[in-house]
């Protein structure tokens, strides 16, 4: 079985990254009045209303922040034209306003970073998109796997790999083992252990596997640990000055942040503090809105994919079903070609989206118990708007 780089390696690579990280400043034009202790709710205050941009459905929906659910949530619409806007509370406990700059988990918005990353690597000819795994990963399959998937595969969720190991389906069983470390390198033998689950690209399932592979292939390729290189190829040329990696195992979240909560046991608990390690290069990245925006427009602006490779980014595969391009899933919003990504952790709800011509764009960060729920209700309340004629 391939080994790969070791999660204390990481951590000491990315430690430098967590650093940078602690200086924030506020967004421009948007800001937001938190309730005292007790009070039922925060106005939120956003920026002037955007050229060819009506946000009052996205006023409507922060005014009713926090509620049963959401205790705060953050988005940024750009395009022709920008609006920001911010409401909630960083805190249950002390009632204090939520911080429109704040960290957070960004979840599996990572996967449009992991992407990126592999395919400058295709760019500068150091992997070929329809070669198998196995020429980067010897060994990393058993015989099992007559046809080994291809990198393109592996983009695309139609590897034919199962999900590896977890430690845990749902919120309530995961918070139980929230401080425990579960490997890629783990992960990923767990998966291919118990063989393919059909023929690689015969249909398309999404799922972190395929992108905890992909971060594997990232190190053996490069020589250097994933975190490092998604700092240098994305996050330092986009002025992602405040995205970046936890160390290792370390379950916080540095720097300016809105506490998180789930239902745990039929009570509201805060589960800010989680070793997410095991998502990885599927799901462990932390961000700000500002810094997620500065990604989408330099992605689908081309200065991080070249365009042809852009393009295959954007095309769906030609199976049965499939929504998703490489990372990135498309939808079509009141006749408007949007491609987009959900990320959810627990306590955290992140979305990113923007049509192609980037004449419209959104970024939400949602602090919700039901993050890791149907996503589909908050989508609806805090990004569909955006894209509406």
């Amino acid at each position: 079985m391939f080994q790969g780089t070791t999660a204390r390696a990481r951590a000491t690579a990315v430690s430098a990254l967590l650093v940078s990280s602690l200086l924030l400043v506020p967004l421009a034009g948007s800001a937001a009045a938190g309730p005292a202790q007790g009070s039922p709710a925060s106005p939120a205050v956003s920026a002037p209303r955007a050229d060819r941009f009506d946000a009052t459905a996205l006023e409507r929906a922060l005014a009713e922040v926090p509620d049963g659910d959401v205790s705060a949530a953050l988005i940024r619409v750009g395009g022709k034209g920008s609006w920001a806007g911010s409401a909630g509370v960083r805190d249950l406990r002390t009632g204090a306003p939520a911080l429109p700059y704040a960290r957070f988990r960004a979840g599996s918005t990572t996967k449009v970073v992991t992407a990126a990353v592999v395919l400058q690597l295709v760019a500068e000819k150091r992997v070929a998109l329809d070669a198998p795994v196995t020429r980067y990963l010897p060994g990393l399959l058993p015989p099992s796997f007559t046809e080994p998937p291809t990198v393109r595969h592996l983009l695309t969720y139609t590897s034919g790999l199962r999900p590896g190991a977890s430690l845990g389906s749902t919120t309530e069983e995961m918070y139980a083992h929230r401080f425990e470390t579960l490997t890629p390198e783990e992960v990923v033998a767990a998966s291919v252990a118990q063989g393919p689950a059909y023929t690689p690209g015969e249909r398309q399932t999404y799922g972190n596997i395929h992108y905890t592979v992909l971060g594997m292939l990232i190190e053996k390729v490069t020589g250097d640990t994933y975190e490092h290189q998604a700092a240098v190829r994305i996050f330092r040329p986009l002025g992602m000055r405040h995205t970046g990696f936890p160390c290792g195992p370390d379950p916080r979240v540095h720097g300016p942040h809105n506490r998180a909560y789930a239902d745990i046991g039929g009570r509201t608990t805060d589960v800010t503090e989680w070793n997410m390690s095991d998502r990885w290069a599927a799901g462990d990245m932390i961000s700000t809105t500002a810094d997620l925006e500065r990604l989408v427009f330099g992605l689908f602006g081309g200065e991080v994919v070249p365009r042809p490779l852009l393009d295959q980014m954007l095309t769906v595969p030609d199976v049965d079903g499939a929504t998703y391009g490489m990372a990135l899933q498309r939808f079509v919003v009141d006749g408007r070609e949007v491609w987009g990504k959900t990320g959810s952790r627990p306590g955290y709800h992140t979305v990113l989206g923007a049509t192609r011509d980037l004449s419209r764009t959104v970024v939400y960060s949602v602090n919700a118990k039901s993050a890791r729920d149907d996503a589909f209700p908050l989508v609806e309340r805090f990004a569909l708007p955006a894209f509406a004629s």
